[in-house]
């Protein structure tokens, strides 16, 4: 089904490339997730391909995918391993996000993209625990200060994926004198910075998503890249259905693996292989039905967001409404996607049986795996409240007419 969304050469091109890491990638992924260790071979081998720089404009050095190129190879990359992809994911669509709408000086972006070419990789540092998910719109407890032409950074990050590898953390802080969030471009080699390796969960154990420590960091005035207009996460920013893509391939590695086991497992008790029984091939059909569902929405709501974008370049100035369906449109598919993924692996073990609970078996690793994507930006309450409200203003002004 996946390959319904593959349009372009250069995306066949890169699933070819990414196919020479699926045996070394999927061969580790079981000792990363046992001893909860950050990929980094992984990461070396996707730089040496290019991997991280695939949403850099080609003008830059880059391969210039949009979001829907992208989103087939992010999905072939977690069927092998799902940590692996989500620590690339967020550069990914970092860069994707920060060269679409040009957030930065010129200037300063000119000289991270020629980073960027040369294989370097990002992350924002967000959230908070006193916090919770910036999305939410709590005011950073990270805070800058201005001594003369320098700011002075002091704060902690948690859940900052990749962070063993990353070269820069986009870090959130309040400036106090400017009454507002900004965003500095920190490099790892600055004096201050640390990592304290504080990840230790169930679930996606090789992200590497530690805490950042921030300790009387400084940094020039050019460093503050970003100061946004909003005050929550809820903006246009289609790059985020990389991460529901990287569910999403979960999912059909556990249909995979179901699949295989359906068609060779042969108890004494049945002639032939479960592939027969009824039941099995109930719960193979809703898989597929779930996966259908799934990349229709994410797939979807990926071109719709690159169709609007594609308008804005030619000068289509987005309507406030026009922008929330989109908005709406990106949040509804990360739910869509996050909970069929979790459908599929639960099925995928039922078709298993008790052998999907040894601790060898791949499928107990997806079914912790996907459970992480719950807790990435935006939640599902978050969303339905959201569509909630949109229908309900539709419908007033509606009855205003």
């Amino acid at each position: 089904m996946k390959e319904l969304f593959v349009k372009t050469e250069q995306q066949k091109n890169w699933l070819e490339k990414l196919a020479t890491l699926e045996q070394t990638v999927k061969n580790n992924a079981a000792q990363i997730d046992e001893e909860s260790s950050f990929p980094r071979e992984h990461i070396r081998l996707l730089r040496e391909i290019g991997y991280t720089k695939i949403t850099l404009p080609k003008e830059l050095g880059g391969d210039g995918l949009n979001v829907f190129e992208a989103i087939a190879l992010q999905e072939t990359l977690s069927s092998f391993d799902g940590s692996t992809a989500l620590a690339t994911a967020w550069t990914l669509l970092t860069v994707g996000e920060l060269f679409e709408n040009k957030y930065w000086e010129p200037t300063k972006l000119a000289s991270f993209a020629e980073a960027v070419k040369q294989g370097a990789i990002i992350n924002r540092a967000v959230s908070e625990v006193a916090t919770g998910s910036p999305i939410r719109g709590g005011r950073p407890g990270t805070q800058a200060v201005r001594q003369g032409d320098k700011w002075v950074i002091n704060g902690r990050k948690s859940y900052t994926t990749g962070s063993p590898e990353l070269d820069y953390f986009l870090t959130s802080a309040w400036i106090e004198e400017k009454e507002k969030v900004g965003f500095f471009l920190i490099h790892k080699d600055t004096p201050g910075l640390s990592i304290d390796e504080t990840w230790d969960v169930i679930a996606m154990r090789g992200t590497g998503s530690h805490d950042l420590v921030l300790e009387n960091v400084v940094v020039d005035d050019s460093d503050l890249v970003e100061l946004p207009t909003y005050n929550t996460g809820f903006k246009l920013n289609g790059w985020l259905l990389l991460i529901p893509a990287t569910y999403l391939g979960i999912a059909q590695a556990a249909r995979d693996y179901a699949l295989r086991f359906a068609n060779t497992h042969s108890p004494n008790s049945i002639q032939g292989t479960i592939a027969s029984l009824p039941n099995v091939q109930s719960l193979l059909g809703e898989i597929e039905l779930e996966l259908t569902t799934a990349r229709f929405a994410l797939y979807g709501a990926a071109q719709n967001y690159v169709e609007l974008k594609q308008k804005e370049k030619e000068g289509y100035e987005l309507t406030e409404a026009e922008g929330t369906v989109i908005v709406n449109a990106v949040n509804t598919a990360k739910h869509v996607v996050t909970n069929a993924a979790l459908k599929v692996v639960d099925k995928a073990m039922r078709v298993v049986g008790a052998k999907s609970l040894q601790r060898q078996n791949p499928l107990q690793r997806y079914y912790r795996d996907v459970r992480a994507g719950l807790h990435n930006p935006p939640m599902d309450d978050l969303t339905i409240k959201k569509l909630a409200e949109f229908a309900l203003k539709q419908d007033e002004n509606k009855g205003d007419r």
